[in-house]
């Protein structure tokens, strides 16, 4: 599986490209700090999974899949971020975004990448709680299936 990471934090990237790569085998096609260069790099190497956080330097994670998905509207980003915002977790799965986690919950990324992969929608148990969607393990969101991790 191809997977592309964008965060602003340098550590971040790296510390999720050795995560998936040792652990579930993936190959890191490109990591970006910043929106605008997610968007580039995307248009230069299309990952089969891309994970995004929200807010970055230029042009926000929301920004940069709102560009991508204009152009590729079968892009799969999983959104990966410190903010739990429900405006944001709205926004994210109105765009088209495919799952939302939130950083701190390291052993569902995996999970949830394979997931997004295989075509479901992923949302994190603590960016769940901040929807009023459904109150079991899994729900309908505009007539796709999501995965609570």
């Amino acid at each position: 599986m191809k997977v592309a990471i964008a965060d602003d934090d340098p550590i971040v990237c790296s510390s999720i490209s050795t995560i998936l790569t040792q652990v579930a085998h993936a190959d890191i096609v490109w990591t970006a700090n910043d929106g605008t260069e997610a968007v580039t790099c995307y248009a230069q190497a299309r990952p089969d999974v891309l994970l995004m956080d929200v807010q970055m330097p230029h042009t926000s994670g929301l920004e940069a899949a709102t560009s991508i998905l204009g152009s590729d509207s079968l892009a799969k980003i999983l959104f990966l971020t410190t903010f739990a915002d429900r405006e944001y977790i709205e926004q994210a799965l109105a765009i088209g975004g495919r799952g939302y986690l939130i950083k701190q919950d390291v052993a569902a990324i995996i999970p949830a990448v394979q997931t997004v992969l295989s075509g479901e929608i992923v949302l994190g148990s603590e960016a769940l709680s901040h929807l009023s969607i459904g109150n079991g393990d899994t729900t309908q969101n505009a007539g796709r299936h999501a995965v609570k991790w």
